[in-house]
C-alpha cells in the first residue's frame, strides 16, 4: 500500500514541472531482506533527458538512496552502463542499455532497453524488454518473489483528447484509455472514457458532475473503479489546467460484467466534495493504481 505524505508530494512535484513529460512507477520488492518501494521516474523536457531510481528507506523517510542515469542524444557514452549503490551495507548494482532504445512520445522508451536492479544473487527489478540480454549481462537469475507494480503516475498534454496506456493491474497487458472532452459549444459540456475503444464512462453536464467515480467492468470482467476531478478545466482561467483521474482495481462487482456497458453509477451527489477531493483516500486506496494528470492546453 502506498504512503500518502510520500506519494503526493513526490506527485505535487511532478505537477508543478509542466515544462516536461513526467512518468512515474512505483513497484515493491524485496531489497535488503525487506520490502520497499522502488520508485522509477522518467522525465523528458527540452533541456533534460533522464531515469531517476529511487529506494525507499523505511526507517527515515527523508534520506533514500537515488541513482540517477542520463539518457540525453548526444551522450552516446552514457547509453551502457552500470552504477553502484549501498542499501543498508548491501550493495545493489543499477545495469542499463538504452544504446537501441526506441523512443515515442512516451519519456520512457517504448522497447529494445533494459535496467535491471540487481542485489546479491537476484535481479530485483527488471525494465524493458531485452530481459535475456539482462540476465546473460548481470550473471543473476530473477528474484524468488516478484517485483509488484503498486502505481502509475504521468502527465499528458492535449486540447480535447488525452491518451494513454495501463495494466489495469492484470498483469503485463496494457489497455488503452482514452479521454474526450467537449466543453465548448452550444450544449453543455460532456466528457468521454473509452477503455480499448469501448465507452466506458460518459459524462453529461460536467458543471454538476465534474467530480465523482463510477465502477466499471474490463472484457474479462475486471472491476475497475474511476475517479475524475476536472473542476479547473471549467473553472480556471489559466491558460494550463489539469484534471485527475484514478483507475483503480476494486472488488466490487459492476452492476454488470457486459464489455463495460454495465456500470455502478455513484455520481448523484457532490455536496461532500471531499469524497471524491481527497488525495490523501486516493493515495490510501490498496493494490494497482494509474494516476493521471490530462493538462489541457486551452
Amino acid at each position: 500500500m502506498l504512503k500518502p505524505t510520500s506519494t503526493e508530494k513526490q506527485t505535487n512535484d511532478q505537477v508543478a514541472n509542466k515544462d516536461g513529460q513526467t512518468l512515474t512507477l512505483i513497484y515493491q520488492a524485496i531489497v535488503a531482506d525487506l520490502f520497499r518501494n522502488i520508485t522509477v521516474t522518467w522525465n523528458k523536457s527540452p533541456s533534460n533527458h533522464f531515469i531517476s531510481i529511487n529506494v525507499e528507506n523505511p526507517i527515515n523517510e527523508k534520506s533514500h538512496y537515488t541513482c540517477k542515469i542520463d539518457l540525453k542524444a548526444w551522450q552516446l557514452w552514457c547509453r551502457k552502463g552500470l552504477k553502484n549503490l549501498e542499501v543498508d551495507g548491501r550493495k545493489l548494482d543499477v545495469y542499463w542499455d538504452f544504446r537501441q532504445a526506441k523512443f515515442s512520445s512516451s519519456p520512457a522508451p517504448d522497447s529494445d532497453y533494459y535496467v535491471a536492479i540487481v542485489t546479491k544473487e537476484e535481479v530485483v527489478l527488471l525494465l524493458g524488454d531485452l530481459k535475456q540480454d539482462a540476465y546473460k549481462r548481470t550473471k543473476r537469475k530473477p528474484p524468488l518473489v516478484e517485483a509488484t507494480l503498486l502505481c502509475k503516475q504521468e502527465s499528458v498534454y492535449g486540447k480535447d483528447m488525452f491518451c494513454t496506456r495501463s495494466t489495469l493491474g492484470e498483469g503485463e497487458e496494457e489497455h488503452e484509455i482514452i479521454i474526450e472532452n467537449s466543453l465548448s459549444g452550444p450544449g453543455d459540456p460532456e466528457m468521454w472514457i473509452r477503455i480499448n475503444g469501448v465507452t466506458a464512462i460518459h459524462v453529461m453536464n460536467l458543471y454538476w458532475t465534474f467530480r465523482g467515480n463510477e465502477i466499471v467492468s474490463t472484457k474479462n470482467n475486471t472491476s475497475i473503479k474511476v475517479f475524475w476531478d476536472v473542476h479547473d478545466w471549467l473553472f480556471s482561467n489559466s491558460s494550463s489546467t489539469y484534471g485527475l483521474f484514478m483507475f483503480n482495481p476494486s472488488k466490487e462487482e459492476s452492476a454488470s460484467t457486459d464489455n463495460l456497458d454495465g456500470r455502478n453509477l455513484d455520481n448523484g451527489n457532490h455536496e461532500d466534495e471531499d469524497k471524491y477531493n481527497s488525495s490523501e483516500e486516493i493515495q490510501s486506496l490498496s493494490g494497482y493504481c494509474h494516476l493521471l494528470y490530462a493538462w489541457k492546453i486551452k
